[in-house]
């Protein structure tokens, strides 16, 4: 399964940047955290599975990386893939607040879960809530376990979905029922109720 680039880059800015900030620059963004580690382009380009000449072309804005190679430099780097379009600077804010209305949210489809992130207009969240239906009926549906960092609650809305995780048995969840979990450990949901369950998801973002 693909994703557009823009799609995610698009989606990690409502998220994480003030709505007014000058576009990121992928390529310092990766060059930064390279750095940060104390990384060679070779061992950068090593961990995350790429070729040298690549991980130069990304950092000096001479290639868009496919999702695939997101992926890849996400897992190489240590953090999430939205982390790569989040400047690392944080900034305290008090007294924020936004209302969503119901079905305002931004909408977000994928073969496996339709997001609906709910806070959309606010900047610099500190966690991400969003509902979610359940397209998935079994695991041959993932590309692999979801992984990122910080920590995830998931609570059902309706219908029954099964919570597969890394570490733990499978566990049957309803209307109702809820988890916490450290969502670095691979994790992925499934509906095994006729109707395409429904759940709200909140991550942590700091």
């Amino acid at each position: 399964m693909t994703r557009d680039p823009k799609t995610l880059i698009r989606l990690a800015r409502e998220t994480g940047e003030e709505a007014s900030a000058e576009p990121l620059d992928l390529g310092a963004r990766v060059r930064e955290l390279r750095k940060a580690r104390d990384w060679t382009l070779e061992q950068a380009a090593r961990e995350a599975g790429l070729a040298r000449s690549t991980l130069s072309k990304i950092e000096n804005g001479q290639m868009s990386p496919t999702y695939d190679a997101l992926k890849k430099l996400a897992v190489g780097l240590g953090i999430g893939v939205p982390q790569l379009f989040t400047p690392p600077k944080k900034e305290q804010v008090s007294g924020r607040m936004v209302h969503t209305r119901e079905g305002l949210g931004l909408h977000q489809a994928t073969v496996t879960y339709e997001h609906e992130l709910l806070p959309k207009a606010m900047t610099k969240k500190k966690m991400l809530p969003y509902r979610a239906r359940v397209r998935a009926r079994n695991m041959d549906e993932f590309d692999g376990w979801v992984r990122h960092d910080g920590e995830e609650f998931l609570y059902v809305l309706t219908g029954v979905v099964t919570l597969y995780t890394e570490f733990y048995e499978p566990i049957e969840m309803r209307r109702g029922d809820s988890a916490y979990y450290d969502a670095s450990m691979g994790h992925n949901v499934v509906s095994v109720s006729p109707e395409d369950a429904t759940i709200l998801w909140i991550t942590s973002l700091g």
